[in-house]
């Protein structure tokens, strides 16, 4: 699949960037010009409306999810531990175009909604073979939902709200335990989970 062009991923990145950080009123095509670094003819060369832009940020989320699938499915500690891993937010890509995506369904965009309740659909439709029951589902996407909201607020404040390393490698094996399909499957994933070597 050949590259979007630059120019297109740099309006695009501006785009997104301004809805994060302002909201999506904020986010003009002569804000995201600006933003850009580009001319507004150059903005319209690859999106001729603020509608296309919110497309494109959308189908930018639809790839990054992908992508995140094939990770999770090629993942040794599995897709649950990875998925869990994951919802402590890093900057990432996939995280950015997220929050973007909440965004303007936030600033009631139906389209986002509904692309955020696919992108849900996705990984619980990954997730469903390796755990027991729907609860056992729910009970990995509702601790996902809760990692993701608590690290956003979790930024160098006075108290930890999101385990990491050790704690996440904790958690992580009490999941497996508790949503495996069966005890050898939740001993396998047990042994492919540990935290992230130290610096020291």
């Amino acid at each position: 699949m050949p590259r979007p062009p630059l120019a297109r991923e740099k309006v695009l990145d501006a785009f997104e960037q301004i809805v994060i950080a302002d909201g999506e009123r904020a986010a003009t095509l002569d804000a995201t010009a600006r933003a850009a670094g580009v001319s507004k003819g150059g903005l319209l060369y690859h999106f001729g409306s603020k509608e296309e832009l919110e497309t494109g940020l959308l189908e930018r989320l639809a790839t990054l999810t992908a992508s995140d699938l094939e990770r999770m499915a090629a993942s040794p500690e599995g897709p649950v531990a990875y998925y869990v891993r994951t919802s402590v937010m890093e900057d990432h890509a996939l995280d950015r175009a997220l929050i973007a995506a909440s965004r303007l369904a936030q600033g009631g965009s139906a389209a986002a909604a509904d692309m955020l309740r696919q992108t849900r659909r996705r990984w619980e439709d990954a997730i469903r073979p390796h755990v027991r029951d729907t609860a056992s589902l729910d009970l990995v996407m509702l601790l996902s939902d809760g990692l993701y909201f608590n690290n956003s607020l979790d930024v160098n404040g006075p108290e930890r709200l999101v385990p990491h390393d050790r704690e996440l490698a904790d958690l992580i094996t009490l999941v497996l335990r508790a949503t495996a399909v069966n005890p050898s499957q939740a001993a396998e994933g047990e042994d492919a989970v540990a935290p992230p070597p130290s610096d020291s």
